[in-house]
């Protein structure tokens, strides 16, 4: 059983950068499912544009080899498919220059949506924005849509948001972010926000700490030219885990609605105290039996970027004043996992004194793999033999909770549409850019004025030792990385 979808308006999709991977392993068949869930309209197009030259037959040719991959034989038949590549055209287009400009114009209809998305590297977001305007392609009824990295640091940010801003609009704008679309992201919201029991503990007097950890098994194979520029604190917590952060931590929005919500993640990160160094750890993962090093793998021996990175930071507003939230996330660890962690506070008096020590509450919300949300519960364990108490979970999996019939959508799957619709939710604003690079270029210049090094760790664990001391010097404990 698929969930019930609302159609929307007919529309125009360009996906500059159309036969990349990003387009071909996520856009486009998310797209399909949209299609096959009767949500995307029989007379929408999708037009890719790149510099290589190939009729639309070819392209079409490509992203049926690609939906054959990555959408599995269950979940698409030949009509579909053949529906669905029905839809898709190809403009070869040079993006700095003149070539395909004029041809891209002549394909995209009057009156319609139209939605350009940068499927491309970060240096053509001004570039292409600016061609679209110049050209008279964006309309009153665009959208532009740019991936992460939005920057590298906060003057870059600021630049690109400039560049985007003389030719749309900040309501025309969609900065992705996909962790924002996963199905238990938004969960947490309805979570906090629809439900009366939780929102009264959902505060620095019930809750101890909170934990955030997104965990990667692999490393960065084929990526190290790259990543050795980036690193774990750009790469991941400016951007991702940031975006968990805000929502784990703010006020409720006076309406669910885009700049209402946005308002109120922004309010989050200005709240965040400076991170002293002692309250960083960053590391990179040794080489193992089958695989190299980092320092390998980016061909640096002297480089300083992390592959992992834990941080302690505290939040300055009455409603979080005095509780910890801790980040971290790292490659080449034991497992995949990502997972926001709400460890309330243990009862104020025990009336089991003769019961060893038991964790308190805590609400774990899984967004990979297994979305899912679980509530960590003490009762008695039965049988005779006096009180013992056990731990137990009250455990929401979606795909045992609501059946296996029901199918999950992907977070590409979501966004596309939202941005089809003008819904901005789900997408970062211009000024929550610029405030968690802020933030985040502070650690970064402490880092860079320090003689420290990342400290090495072993693949397939939980990252340097310094990270478990982040918490065991304040008494706690990070939980297990486990599939």
């Amino acid at each position: 059983m698929v969930a019930r979808v609302i159609p929307v308006e007919t529309f125009d999709l360009v996906i500059f950068g159309g036969t990349g991977d990003l387009a071909r392993r996520k856009i486009l068949p998310s797209l399909f499912r949209r299609m096959r869930a009767g949500q995307m309209p029989k007379d929408a197009r999708v037009i890719g544009t790149a510099r290589g030259k190939m009729t639309k037959k070819a392209y079409q040719t490509l992203i049926r080899e690609a939906l054959e991959e990555f959408i599995k034989p269950e979940n698409r038949t030949d009509e579909d498919v053949d529906a669905f590549v029905g839809q898709l055209d190809y403009v070869m287009l040079d993006a700095k220059g003149d070539d395909g400009w004029e041809d891209l114009g002549k394909k995209l209809r009057e009156g319609e949506t139209r939605a350009f998305y940068l499927s491309v590297g970060p240096s053509l977001f001004g570039v292409i924005a600016q061609q679209l305007s110049k050209r008279g392609l964006a309309t009153p009824k665009s959208r532009i849509v740019v991936e992460k990295p939005l920057g590298h640091d906060l003057g870059s940010a600021q630049e690109l948001n400039a560049q985007l801003s003389t030719c749309f609009t900040e309501s025309q704008i969609y900065r992705i972010d996909h962790y924002l679309g996963k199905e238990t992201v938004q969960n947490l919201m309805a979570l906090r926000f629809a439900n009366a029991l939780f929102e009264p503990l959902w505060s620095a007097q019930h809750v101890d700490h909170v934990q955030i950890t997104v965990a990667e098994t692999i490393g960065v194979e084929g990526r190290g030219g790259y990543y050795d520029k980036s690193g774990a604190m750009r790469d991941m917590i400016q951007n991702h885990l940031m975006q968990l952060l805000c929502l784990t931590a703010m006020e409720p929005p006076a309406r669910f609605e885009p700049n209402a919500v946005r308002d109120e993640k922004l309010k989050v990160i200005r709240a965040l105290d400076p991170v002293p160094p002692s309250d960083t750890v960053r590391g990179q993962y040794r080489a193992s039996i089958d695989d190299g090093s980092y320092l390998e793998h980016v061909d640096n021996q002297d480089s300083r970027t992390e592959s992992f990175v834990a941080i302690k930071t505290q939040i300055s507003n009455w409603r979080w004043a005095g509780t910890p939230f801790y980040l971290r996330t790292g490659k080449k660890l034991r497992a995949r996992m990502s997972e926001i962690a709400i460890i309330f506070k243990d009862v104020p008096h025990s009336i089991f004194p003769e019961v060893e020590e038991k964790r308190g509450n805590a609400l774990i919300i899984r967004l990979q793999p297994d979305e899912g949300i679980t509530l960590r519960m003490t009762i008695k364990e039965p049988g005779p033999g006096g009180m013992r108490l056990k731990e137990v979970p009250l455990d929401m999996t979606f795909a045992d909770a609501l059946g296996p019939q029901v199918e999950v959508a992907d977070a590409y799957e979501r966004l596309i549409m939202d941005v089809i619709r003008g819904n901005q939710t789900l997408f970062m604003r211009g000024d929550e850019v610029e405030a968690a690079w802020e933030w985040t270029d502070a650690i970064l210049a402490a880092w860079a004025n320090s003689s420290g090094r990342p400290q090495p760790y072993d693949p397939g664990g939980s990252g340097p030792e310094d990270a478990l001391a982040l918490l065991h010097r304040d008494g706690r404990r990070w939980r297990e990385i486990e599939a």
